[in-house]
């Protein structure tokens, strides 16, 4: 199937997003900013989100901690983050979420809404097939659930980002951005705090410190949490779409699913596209590669299942909450490159904490200041980055192009985020977290340039 578009049919409607909302900002209000976080497309989008951040850390963070409770090696569970991948490789299928109905489902609720249910489906029975092995036993096993997980999430992301994107206009992506990541937020304290919670609960006291019990019941709890996202993927409403004309033969229907949605992106931003391309890729390296040994480093610094879950997960998360909010609004408020740059600053500079915070050793007090500070920056850069890269789409590609942005967002972290186990091994956790921050100052300079590039293409098209 395919869809005849323009190539320069969505240009204003990009335009507007990535430059002009600076100066449509300006008029607002701050009570009709905060306004729209009450809004129909906002308060679903809080739901889907939730659906969509449950399975993220039950495949990275906390399964991390999992093993690493469970004696695998930090090197080990390094390279097992490489799960991640997953995330970023989505954009090779893409085309299909985005183009191909589902027999029978499709009808019944749309192209979005029936790619949500399918992809939720699979996360379930990847969280049933993960809570039913024991890593310390047959660590494969798990592994091969974990990538079934991951794959469902990252097929959810897809057609999440579109459906997002198709929910409202330009003007308001940032706010849908906030609400998304709220949800996503949320539903991190419970995959995060409440696995952790429950695990505690559920196992039998040992020596060891160890019960794969535990674990087994709190992944079966997060499985059938995704009930969720079935509730909202069947009581919501499928977004208004353009229709899509019937291919003549399969490669006309390749020419528009697979290699049209890419051939825009680049028709439209030129030769600058290499430098948003650059930025995307970069933006999100120093809080991946950090978090990726934030666990273990929690474990072996000795912090128990209920204070990681109270501090980390609870108070942590509540506090990348407000940073989602407050990035939302700051970019409605005052522009998003301004606020892109605030959160990169931000996220970088946190990291410098978590290598002090290693010299200290067991210390619950500095660790609470440490996570405030870290997630409310975190929640600052994520909300505004994805409204970012929600404005780079065209409408009539948003599956396939945000899945191409999203992926590279995730696809050089997440591999060089394979080596943290090894690099913490070789220099220790102090001046690995030092690293991480180092990391992140290429990507103030990229925003800095695409700021002043944007403003000339924003000037050169009123001319």
């Amino acid at each position: 199937m395919t869809s005849t578009v323009t190539p320069h049919a969505t240009t204003d409607r990009n335009t507007q997003s990535a430059e002009g909302t600076d100066d449509i900002a300006k008029t607002r209000t701050w009570r009709q900013s905060l306004a729209t976080y009450l809004e129909p497309p906002s308060l679903r989008m809080l739901a889907l989100g939730f659906a969509a951040g449950l399975p993220l850390l039950l495949v990275l963070g906390t399964f991390s901690f999992w093993l690493r409770e469970a004696g695998i090696n930090r090197s080990t569970i390094g390279f097992l983050s490489w799960v991640g991948l997953a995330y970023g490789f989505k954009w090779c299928w893409a085309p299909l979420v985005d183009r191909l109905p589902i027999p029978g489902l499709t009808r019944a609720l749309g192209r979005r809404r029936s790619w949500l249910l399918l992809s939720q489906v699979m996360i379930v029975c990847g969280l049933v097939g993960m809570a039913l092995n024991d890593p310390k036993v047959a660590l494969m096993p798990s592994v091969w659930f974990a990538v079934l997980t991951a794959f469902g999430s990252a097929t959810q992301d897809i057609a999440l980002d579109a459906y997002r994107i198709e929910s409202g206009d330009a003007d308001h992506q940032a706010a849908l951005a906030a609400a998304y990541q709220t949800g996503y937020r949320i539903a991190m304290i419970w995959a995060g705090a409440g696995v952790l919670w429950i695990a505690a609960r559920a196992e039998v006291a040992n020596p060891t410190n160890y019960d794969a019990g535990g674990w087994r019941v709190a992944y079966l709890v997060m499985a059938a949490s995704m009930v969720v996202g079935f509730i909202t993927v069947l009581f919501s409403r499928e977004p208004v779409q353009r229709a899509l004309v019937p291919a003549k033969n399969l490669a006309e229907w390749l020419q528009t699913a697979l290699i049209e949605p890419f051939a825009d992106f680049f028709r439209r931003f030129g030769w600058n596209a290499l430098l948003v391309l650059a930025l995307i890729a970069t933006y999100r390296v120093s809080d991946i590669v950090m978090g990726i040994m934030a666990n273990p480093f929690y474990v072996d610094m000795g912090y128990s299942k209920d204070e990681v879950a109270a501090v980390s997960k609870v108070y942590g998360l509540a506090m990348t909450l407000i940073g989602a909010a407050l990035g939302g609004v700051l970019a409605i408020k005052f522009g998003m490159m301004r606020t892109l740059m605030l959160g990169a600053i931000l996220s970088a500079a946190s990291n410098l904490l978590f290598s002090w915070l290693a010299t200290l050793g067991h210390d619950l007090t500095w660790l609470t200041v440490v996570i405030s500070i870290d997630n409310l920056s975190a929640g600052i850069a994520s909300s505004t980055f994805i409204a970012y890269m929600s404005s780079l789409t065209n409408i009539s590609y948003s599956a396939t192009q945000y899945a191409l942005l999203s992926s590279i967002m995730l696809l050089f972290p997440k591999w060089l985020a394979g080596f943290s186990g090894v690099a913490v091994d070789a220099v220790g956790y102090h001046t690995f977290f030092i690293g991480t921050a180092l990391i992140g100052v290429p990507v103030l300079v990229l925003i800095w340039i695409a700021s002043r590039r944007l403003q000339h293409r924003q000037l050169s098209s009123k001319t």
